[in-house]
């Protein structure tokens, strides 16, 4: 395979990706999905690729006040419609798998965001929140008196955030 036919499926691997995300993504997350967890596109490639597809409007790029996040537009989905077969089969088979298996981790990574910090009077600050990508959904900080309960509710934080939301938003909206 050439350099253009390679640089072709690894544009199309990216848009493959976005795709089976069905989410905006940060260069982070997509950046760890295909090249540092899987070796579906190399980390040099895989940022070239991405901003030559922003660059073709394939990919659309929107920022909020914490990251950058990027979502396949309706062009990057014709385009794959009628290339995807250009990708392996065997590596679309694994990248959905993969996909499918993980979405919802990178999700939450990208949504929940936690923090602690040690105030002057010796007791520490948690910092949470809920994000989506274009705003703040939730946002608490809770003074708690010791770095050992900071940590404890740090820890916990990206498996209880979807039910802490949910538990306050009956309470106040309800």
């Amino acid at each position: 395979m050439d350099v253009e036919d390679n640089s072709l499926v690894n544009k199309l691997t990216l848009l493959f990706v976005f795709d089976k995300m069905g989410m905006p993504i940060t260069e982070k997350t997509l950046l760890e999905m295909c090249a540092s967890r899987n070796n579906w596109v190399n980390y040099m490639e895989s940022i070239e690729c991405l901003g030559e597809l922003v660059s073709a409007g394939f990919i659309m790029k929107t920022t909020n006040d914490r990251s950058d996040y990027y979502i396949i537009t309706t062009s990057g989905r014709e385009c794959l419609d009628s290339f995807f077969t250009r990708i392996p089969a065997s590596k679309r088979a694994e990248i959905a798998d993969f996909i499918k298996e993980n979405r919802m981790t990178y999700k939450r990574s990208q949504e929940y965001f936690r923090g602690y910090y040690k105030n002057d009077d010796g007791s520490y600050t948690v910092h949470l929140k809920i994000l989506d990508p274009t705003r703040t959904t939730m946002e608490l900080k809770l003074n708690v008196a010791n770095r050992a309960v900071a940590k404890a509710v740090y820890n916990k934080w990206d498996s209880s955030a979807a039910e802490v939301y949910s538990i306050i938003y009956e309470k106040l909206i309800d």
